[in-house]
C-alpha cells in the first residue's frame, strides 16, 4: 500500500514542477557571448546605425523564380519566355549549328572529361584515373559552419 502512495506523491511532484516550470518566466539571455566592437568603428558609425533591423523582403523561392522567368515583367510567363533557357542551354551544345543535336555534341563535356582523366590513352579507365573524376565540391565560405571536430582515435 506505501507503494501507492509513494507513487501517487511522486506524480503530483512531477505535476507541479512541470506547471512550475512551463509557467515560469522566459529566460532572454543569449547563449553567445557578446562580440567586443572593432578598434576602427568610430562613435559616429554607431550612430548611423538603425536602432532595428529592417526585415528581409517577403518574396518566397517561388516568387524570385517567377520573376526570373518573366523578362517583361507583365506577371504572365509565355512560352518564349519559359523556354528561354532552354534554347540557350541547347544553342550551346549544338557546336556545329545544325538545330539537331547529335549525341556526340550532347556528351562533349562527358568526353572531354574521359579524355582528359584517361592520361595512358588507353581507352579506359584505371581506378587512379577514375578518381580524378569526381566532382569538385564548392568550397564553403570562411565562418559559414564551425570547423569539424578531429575524427577521435577510439583505439588508444
Amino acid at each position: 500500500m506505501w507503494r501507492y502512495v509513494a507513487g501517487g506523491v511522486a506524480a503530483l511532484l512531477l505535476i507541479g514542477a512541470g506547471i512550475v516550470l512551463f509557467n515560469g518566466p522566459a529566460r532572454s539571455v543569449s547563449p553567445l557571448a557578446a562580440v567586443p566592437p572593432r578598434a576602427e568603428q568610430s562613435a559616429d558609425d554607431e550612430e548611423a546605425m538603425p536602432d532595428t533591423i529592417p526585415e528581409a523582403g517577403a518574396k518566397t523561392r517561388e516568387e524570385k523564380r517567377f520573376n526570373r522567368y518573366d523578362k517583361d515583367r507583365n506577371g504572365i510567363v509565355a512560352r518564349e519566355e519559359y523556354l528561354a533557357q532552354r534554347r540557350k542551354a541547347y544553342a550551346k551544345l549544338d557546336t556545329n549549328h545544325d538545330g539537331q543535336l547529335s549525341f556526340d555534341e550532347w556528351a562533349t563535356r562527358a568526353t572531354a572529361k574521359f579524355a582528359e582523366a584517361d592520361k595512358d590513352k588507353s581507352g579506359s579507365m584505371n581506378a587512379a584515373e577514375f578518381a580524378t573524376t569526381a566532382p569538385k565540391r564548392k568550397a564553403r565560405p570562411k565562418g559559414d559552419c564551425p570547423p569539424a571536430a578531429a575524427p577521435r582515435d577510439e583505439d588508444s
